[in-house]
């Protein structure tokens, strides 16, 4: 009797066995998708790492393809909706789609090469705007050493309506910008979460005297470096004055925005935000989390299909946190009261300036810097405002070649 129950259930064990050991679409090219659907992403992939991101490996196409996703999906108001307005459809791709609205919003500024660049990719593969912007900051990010691989999810619908203007601003205050961030359904923990993204950010119109800025001295390296230099006391002038959602940077030819510097230092989020310094684990998994809950506002995630696995595995990150040549202990500004700051060591050398090329920044010798360089101001807007900055080199002395950073020898 037994043993005739055993061969009763036996199939059933034979199927739940089975079950994992299902077949993979064939993609073509030797590559393999858990899901059909995916596979037109290779074919995507394939497109932005040939012509959009080949010529500047986490450089400029790379931040203006995040702060993207954010500008796209960040235009979402539950409160609106709850007043009867309408209150936006979040990551919808309605920024490229309804580019002649949206790109009239200050805040969009300087995100206009990148739309250009992106928006023959839809009809091309017949992928939702929607899909594309997501997907093209998580593919993009990949090519910046110690990045994180972000999820990926595909099947967004591929219609849209304008969003309304829902950005934060650099110059608004920590409580706006909760406030704003809270409606779309973020903790002030997560804004710092998303503000990651400013570790490969930089700025073009806070201060258009001096467009392509970084925010850290390795804007080429998902690193922490941000979270260390925006703890610097800001002592240097910029030769045009504040502009409006701008502070004092603490190096020469770096940006520092109003926001950043206010949310490191608020007591809701210092501690957070110190704590990226010597947590590169946590920096990343919370920033893919942050993402993913980004990527999916506005959107039914039961309704969309995983595709992470098409996303590329980043670069690993070598070196450990520093201060900047020039700077010690006593420049930082400690704002996290529960936790000790950590100790740091100082790059060798004469004070680090950073000089904002046409795409670039380098690092020069201070001594060697012309008089009339711009100490440099930023844009942006809040979380994922990267806009620009490239690779960094140091120059030991001005005429001399260009050398790997400094950071990598950390």
């Amino acid at each position: 009797m037994q043993f005739k129950n055993l061969l009763t259930l036996l199939p059933f064990v034979v199927v739940a066995q089975a079950g994992p050991f299902s077949k993979r679409a064939d993609c073509g090219n030797g590559r393999t998708a858990e899901h059909e659907q995916c596979c037109v992403w290779y074919d995507v992939l394939d497109d932005l790492q040939t012509d959009i991101f080949v010529k500047e490996p986490c450089g400029k196409t790379v931040h203006e393809s995040l702060r993207l996703s954010f500008h796209d999906a960040i235009g979402y108001s539950p409160r609106l909706f709850s007043q009867g307005e309408f209150g936006g459809g979040g990551a919808d791709g309605s920024i490229i789609q309804h580019a002649n609205v949206e790109m009239r919003y200050g805040g969009n500024r300087g995100l206009e090469e990148i739309i250009e660049r992106q928006t023959p990719l839809g009809p091309r593969y017949n992928v939702a705007y929607g899909d594309l912007i997501q997907f093209a900051a998580a593919v993009g990010i990949t090519q910046c050493p110690g990045a994180p691989r972000l999820e990926f999810l595909a099947g967004r619908n591929k219609t849209s309506q304008a969003s309304p203007d829902l950005l934060p601003s650099p110059a608004d205050s920590p409580d706006k910008i909760f406030d704003r961030l809270g409606d779309a359904g973020f903790s002030p923990d997560e804004v710092i979460d998303l503000l990651i993204s400013h570790t490969i950010g930089g700025q073009e119109h806070v201060d258009e005297a001096t467009p392509n800025t970084p925010f850290d001295t390795t804007p080429e390296k998902f690193d922490s470096q941000f979270f260390v230099e925006t703890l610097l006391k800001g002592t240097v002038q910029p030769p045009n004055g504040l502009q409006p959602g701008a502070e004092l940077p603490p190096l020469r030819g770096a940006f520092r925005l109003a926001s950043d510097a206010a949310l490191a230092r608020d007591p809701r989020t210092s501690c957070r935000f110190q704590s990226y310094i010597t947590d590169q684990a946590s920096m990343q998994s919370r920033f893919r989390a942050a993402m993913s809950k980004l990527a999916v506002l506005g959107q039914n995630r039961d309704n969309l299909v995983d595709c992470s696995e098409i996303i590329p595995e980043a670069k690993t990150l070598s070196g450990k946190p520093f201060l900047p040549a020039g700077k010690s202990m006593q420049d930082i500004q400690p704002a996290c009261s529960a936790t000790p700051f950590p100790i740091l060591t100082a790059q060798p050398g004469r004070e680090t300036a950073v000089h904002p090329e046409t795409l670039s920044a380098t690092l020069l010798d201070a001594r060697a810097l012309p008089t009339d360089l711009d100490d440099s101001e930023h844009e942006c807007d809040l979380p994922m405002f990267v806009q620009s900055g490239l690779g960094v080199a140091v120059r030991t002395k001005r005429e001399g070649p260009k050398v790997n950073s400094s950071a990598d020898s950390a």
